[in-house]
């Protein structure tokens, strides 16, 4: 019963083919046979007409006989002649077309239409495309062609790739609180208190000035900015803990709390650093220190006085 049905539906399909009106046809199929007709029409004439269709017949036949029979083999071996014949007759059209005058290809581009016409005579035979050798076990190195020299560097097997990681800036080691830093790694500050001391030893029984000296003075005031900027550091913290503080009891009374700008700041910080200045009683020499800097600089903003003819 399959194969009765199997031949029915392959005699319908043959008969489709060889029926004289096209209307299920589709534009570009009929545009493509226009195309190849011109072709067979201007290189053979009416002889050529009667052997195509006449090959048509034989065909259709021999479908019919192949329908009958249920023999799937030599369908496939039609499909390749099939195949090879569409190619022949393209390469036939190409070399005609390039024979043809340019208003002969423009009056067939316009009847065919160029999509088809383009698909004809531009189109280019694909290469296959190469298989890449599959590695039976992916652990194992890859097979490279004789042919290509072998890089200097390279890979033989792929090795994973070790990940840094620095404690300081990564999320796992939580979140930067100065306070708590420096009371972790207190004893680092320490440290740094007893080099300097053995610095300036050194320094004391140094009696000649060559470049091992300089070295010394240069690292011993270098430790010492450090010291100096650690210990501006902690007071900023203490100012702003204090000025927290007395926002909290602010709040407590019920009073609205406010926020001090970067220039207050910088007042509070100036007035703490001369109270430390006259308790030390260096208080006037930073003072005669900043009247001349600000001397020089009123200086420099003054324009500059013609000198005289008497005066030279």
């Amino acid at each position: 019963m399959k194969a009765k049905e199997k031949q029915r539906r392959q005699l319908a399909v043959s008969k489709m083919r060889t029926a004289v009106s096209s209307d299920e046809d589709s534009d570009v199929e009929k545009n493509y046979s226009l195309l190849t007709e011109r072709g067979r029409g201007r290189g053979g004439g009416s002889e050529e007409g009667e052997e195509y269709h006449r090959g048509e017949e034989e065909s259709g036949d021999e479908e019919e006989e192949l329908q009958e029979d249920g023999d799937s083999e030599a369908s496939e071996e039609e499909e390749d002649v099939g195949g090879s014949s569409e190619i022949q007759t393209r390469e036939d059209i190409k070399k005609e077309l390039s024979t043809m005058s340019f208003e002969d290809i423009m009056k067939l581009q316009n009847k065919v239409g160029t999509k088809v016409y383009n698909e004809v005579a531009y189109s280019s035979n694909r290469k296959p495309e190469r298989s890449k050798k599959k590695r039976l076990n992916k652990n194992r190195p890859v097979e490279i062609s004789a042919k290509k020299p072998a890089p200097f560097l390279r890979q033989v097997v792929p090795a994973k790739k070790l990940a840094l990681r620095d404690p300081r800036f990564d999320d796992l080691s939580g979140e930067y609180k100065p306070e708590i830093f420096e009371k972790t790694y207190k004893f680092i500050s320490d440290i740094k208190h007893r080099e300097k001391e053995i610095i300036a030893k050194k320094l004391k029984r140094m009696k000649r000035n060559n470049q091992r000296k300089e070295k010394l003075q240069f690292l011993l005031k270098r430790m010492e900015n450090q010291e100096q900027a650690s210990k501006s550091r902690e007071q900023q913290r203490a100012r702003e803990l204090q000025f927290k503080r007395q926002q909290r009891e602010r709040a407590n009374q019920g009073a609205r709390p406010f926020f001090l700008k970067e220039s207050e700041k910088k007042k509070l910080q100036l007035a703490e650093k001369y109270q430390e200045l006259k308790k030390s009683g260096k208080l006037e020499n930073f003072l005669s220190k900043k009247r001349k800097r600000n001397a020089v600089k009123d200086r420099r903003k003054l324009p500059t006085q013609p000198q005289s003819k008497e005066a030279a």
